[in-house]
């Protein structure tokens, strides 16, 4: 049988798994490979296993290799990470950015928030741990002074991965402008951090997501029975990649990108009206604008709400925990998210199943990204919202979303991974998705508008 030609792919790195996704011409997807990403927590700090993804991309490689004719691949990834490289490879490891950095004993120490440029010029928010990447490498200059003289490039996750398949270093404004405190995403132009810190000589030329860096290496198309021709493309931050199909509308429509993180984006809103203690953001897109975002850990929260043992429940389990008043409060995943200062709770008659703790992890998410829309402003009549990621897989998430905005138009996705899709429209830009999206029909539920208004009182 006559293989697919000039397929493409994905590499898709994310906080809780990483996967491998060969899409052919059409954009339909041929075979999907997936493993856990690991961290491992060892001296120097805890990081990621780099050089386990990588042995296990490159059998992935091979297996793709031998279904279909690879024209491109491209790599996306989470955010707020990077990787520090000289000619060779890592100076030091890619610091996992849950990592709580302590203190440096180095003198004179100025206090990273010192440092940190204001909100309203990054619109990036102070958050806990690493999630700003500028502090991570702050912390990496003070603590390992002598490795990070060394380094060549501080290149973002996607782009580390194309540097290691094809040797050419490149910068990337999604991943740049990812709550990193290194971005202006309105200005489009670098923090003053970066210049602060005399790291600008490290970060490459900025390129866009879709172009092509090189060609595979010559070794690594030898090892894996690529095409010698086979691109490199830049890459892109995965939530952005998620938000990459939708842009070429006339009127782009509020996306919510579902996954460890539940992010929802509202292109063409205000920035003025972002607040930085409720965890709200402006990312940039795949092509430099600044998006008025906010977030919270909605994949961490509903497998704690739901628990190991979750089962899809039924419509009379979303009624069952609306009858009863059981209610889950924020936060279940630390301290990020617009309640990053409150324990998560339950109050009201606990779940008595698997099936009722997965309606009411389901009932929870649907509020705070509700509620998150409502933050952004998206509240006109006739707005859009579309559903991409993980969450497309509940199949009452978008149907009770709907039930609460029925003055919009709610829809979802056919494919569970958008960033996946994102991926192959950058090797494929004047293409369409083979995956459409489908109008979400509201879920008719007693009291569910009252049980929205109670959790809100409660909260509030």
């Amino acid at each position: 049988m006559k293989q697919p030609q000039d397929a493409t792919i994905v590499l898709d790195i994310g906080k809780t798994n990483v996967k491998l996704v060969l899409i052919d011409a059409d954009g339909i997807v041929l075979s999907e490979l997936r493993s856990p990403n690991t961290i491992v927590q060892k001296t120097p700090y805890p990081h990621h296993d780099t050089d386990r993804i990588w042995a296990w991309v490159l059998d992935g490689l091979r297996i793709f290799a031998s279904q279909a004719h690879i024209g491109a691949i491209v790599p996306v990834t989470h955010g707020a990470t990077a990787a520090l490289v000289d000619d060779v490879g890592l100076v030091l490891p890619v610091l996992d950015y849950e990592y709580d950095m302590p203190e440096t004993p180095h003198r004179p120490h100025t206090p990273y928030e010192a440092m940190r440029p204001p909100f309203f010029s990054t619109y990036s928010p102070q958050l806990p741990a690493g999630l700003n990447l500028g502090r991570q490498l702050a912390w990496q200059a003070q603590a390992f002074p002598e490795q990070f003289a060394r380094v060549r490039h501080i290149l973002m996750y996607p782009q580390y991965w194309a540097w290691r398949l094809c040797g050419s270093p490149a910068s990337e404004v999604t991943s740049l402008g990812c709550h990193t405190d290194l971005w202006q995403p309105a200005l489009q132009q670098y923090s003053s951090l970066v210049e602060r810190m005399g790291w600008g000589r490290l970060f490459a030329p900025i390129r866009p997501a879709w172009a092509p860096l090189a060609t595979i290496k010559h070794e690594l198309a030898r090892l894996t029975g690529l095409p010698a021709a086979c691109r490199i493309l830049c890459g892109i931050h995965d939530s952005n990649a998620s938000l990459l199909r939708h842009l070429h509308a006339s009127a782009p429509p509020a996306v919510l990108s579902t996954g460890t993180w539940v992010i929802a984006a509202a292109p063409g809103a205000p920035l003025d009206g972002l607040r930085e203690q409720a965890d709200m953001l402006a990312n940039s897109n795949a092509f430099g604008q600044a998006v008025a975002c906010m977030r919270f850990m909605g994949g961490r929260e509903f497998a704690e709400l739901a628990g190991s043992d979750a089962i899809p429940c039924a419509i009379s389990d979303l009624q069952a925990v609306i009858d009863q008043g059981t209610l889950a409060l924020p936060s279940f995943a630390g301290a990020t998210g617009p309640f990053a200062g409150r324990s998560g709770s339950i109050e009201g008659p606990p779940p008595r199943d698997a099936a009722q703790r997965y309606a009411l992890a389901t009932l929870y998410c649907v509020l705070m990204s509700d509620y998150c829309l409502d933050a952004l402003g998206v509240g006109a009549p006739d707005a859009a919202i579309v559903v991409e990621g993980s969450f497309t897989g509940n199949p009452w998430f978008a149907p009770l979303l709907a039930a609460l905005r029925p003055d919009q138009q709610i829809g979802s996705t056919d494919d569970s991974s958008g960033t996946a899709c994102g991926g192959w429209l950058l090797h494929h830009r004047e293409r369409a998705p083979a995956s459409a999206t489908h109008a979400a029909v509201a879920a008719v539920l007693s009291g569910w508008w009252e049980y929205k208004e109670n959790w809100l009182k409660v909260l509030l």
